[in-house]
C-alpha cells in the first residue's frame, strides 16, 4: 500500500489559509496573527506533515537556496546569465532552484509561490514583469530579497542588473554608418517588447544624429525563429532592394536573416555598400551565439554579456541578503562590438 506524502498545499487547505501563509508560519518570518499560526500547526499536526524542508532554515537563518523565475530557458540570453547567476551563488555555497514562468509570464505567480513554499533566501527575477503586480510588497512582507535580472524592464524600488539596449543600438548603427551605409532598415522583435522599444530608439536616434533617413516600412516585426526572420528578410530587401545594411533584433534573427539575404540574390558583407540591387548587403545582430561563426562571412554582432548580468545580480541578491537596508540600486552594463565578417 503506498502512502501518499503529505505536502504544505495539504496543509493549507486543511487549515483553511493559502501556502504562502502555510511557509510563512514554517519559516518564521513575516507577520501573522497568533490565531492563524494556531490554526496552521493543528492542521500540521492533524495531518502528520513532516517539517523537515524547513528544518534547515529555522536552525541557520538560512535555507541556502536562492530561487530564480525564468520566462524562458531556451532563450540563450536567459540560458547564459542562469549560467552566470549559479557560478557565482556555488561559489558562495548557495543552491539555485529555478522555476519557468514562460514566454508571456503568466506563471510568474505560481513559480514565486513554489519558491516561497521551498524556503529561498531570495529570488531574482528574469523578464516577464508584465503580470508582476504585488509581488515586490508580497516579497518584502515575507522577508524575501529580490533583484530583476533582466533585458529591459524590473520593478520600482527594487534592485536590476541589465544590459544597455539603447547604446548597444547606438554603436551597431553608428558602426554601420561609419562603414559607408546610409539604407538601413531594423528587422525583428514583436511591438510588445520593451527591449525592443529600447533599440529602436537607439537606432532612429543614431540615424537623425547622423541626417539618415527614418523609413517606417524599413522596421520590419517578425518573431525570433530563423524561418520568420528569412522570410521577412528576403520580402523587404525584394521590396527594397536599395537597402544596404539590415540591424537585428537578436542572434537568431540575424542568422535566419543571412539566408533571406541569400535567397533575395544578395551576398553578405562589408566590402559593397553599393545601393544598385545585387550588391552586398551588411548584416549585424545583437547578443552572441556559437552558430554566429559558423556562417561565411561570420556574424558581425554586440553583445552585451548575459554571463556578467547573471554574475553581478548574484553579488547583489547576496548582498541584499546580508542588508535588506542597502538603496536601491540600478546596475547597467556597458555592450562590446564583435566585429567579423558581416558587416
Amino acid at each position: 500500500m503506498t502512502i501518499k506524502k503529505i505536502t504544505i498545499t495539504d496543509v493549507a487547505q486543511q487549515a483553511g489559509v493559502s501556502v504562502t501563509t502555510v511557509s510563512l508560519v514554517l519559516s518564521g518570518k513575516g507577520r501573522i496573527s497568533a490565531t492563524t499560526v494556531a490554526r496552521v500547526n493543528q492542521a500540521i499536526e492533524r495531518l502528520g506533515y513532516v517539517r523537515n524542508r524547513q528544518a534547515a532554515t529555522l536552525r541557520g537563518g538560512e535555507s541556502g537556496v536562492i530561487g530564480l523565475i525564468l520566462r524562458d530557458i531556451c532563450d540563450p540570453f536567459y540560458a547564459e546569465m542562469t549560467a552566470g547567476l549559479s557560478e557565482v551563488l556555488e561559489a558562495h555555497g548557495k543552491v539555485l532552484f529555478l522555476t519557468q514562468s514562460g514566454r508571456d509570464g503568466k506563471g510568474l505567480m505560481r513559480c514565486f509561490d513554489t519558491l516561497l513554499e521551498h524556503g529561498v533566501d531570495g529570488m531574482v527575477l528574469a523578464g516577464g514583469m508584465r503580470s508582476a503586480a504585488g509581488l515586490k510588497e508580497r516579497a518584502a512582507e515575507q522577508g524575501v530579497p529580490l533583484v530583476c535580472a533582466a533585458r529591459s524592464n524590473g520593478l520600482e524600488g527594487v534592485d536590476v542588473v541589465r544590459p544597455d539596449n539603447m547604446q548597444a543600438a547606438k554603436m551597431a548603427t553608428e558602426f554601420l554608418i561609419k562603414r559607408g551605409h546610409s539604407q538601413i532598415a531594423y528587422l525583428g522583435g514583436q511591438s510588445s517588447s520593451l527591449t525592443r522599444a529600447e533599440r529602436l530608439g537607439g537606432f532612429c536616434a543614431t540615424l537623425v544624429q547622423y541626417g539618415l533617413p527614418f523609413r517606417a516600412e524599413w522596421i520590419v516585426e517578425c518573431d525570433g525563429h530563423q524561418r520568420a526572420a528569412a522570410e521577412a528578410a528576403e520580402n523587404l530587401l525584394r521590396q527594397y532592394p536599395n537597402i544596404s545594411a539590415l540591424v537585428c533584433h537578436k542572434a537568431s534573427v540575424a542568422l535566419g536573416a543571412y539566408f533571406g539575404i541569400v535567397r533575395s540574390g544578395r551576398s553578405i558583407g562589408s566590402e559593397g555598400v553599393d545601393t544598385y540591387y545585387g550588391q552586398q548587403v551588411a548584416l549585424i545582430g545583437f547578443g552572441d551565439v556559437p552558430e554566429a561563426e559558423l556562417t561565411e562571412p561570420p556574424l558581425t554582432l554586440v553583445s552585451s554579456s548575459a554571463l556578467e548580468v547573471g554574475r553581478s545580480a548574484a553579488s547583489r541578491l547576496l548582498q541584499r541578503i546580508g542588508d535588506a537596508g542597502l538603496p536601491t540600486q540600478n546596475v547597467i552594463l556597458p555592450p562590446r562590438l564583435i566585429k567579423r565578417g558581416s558587416a
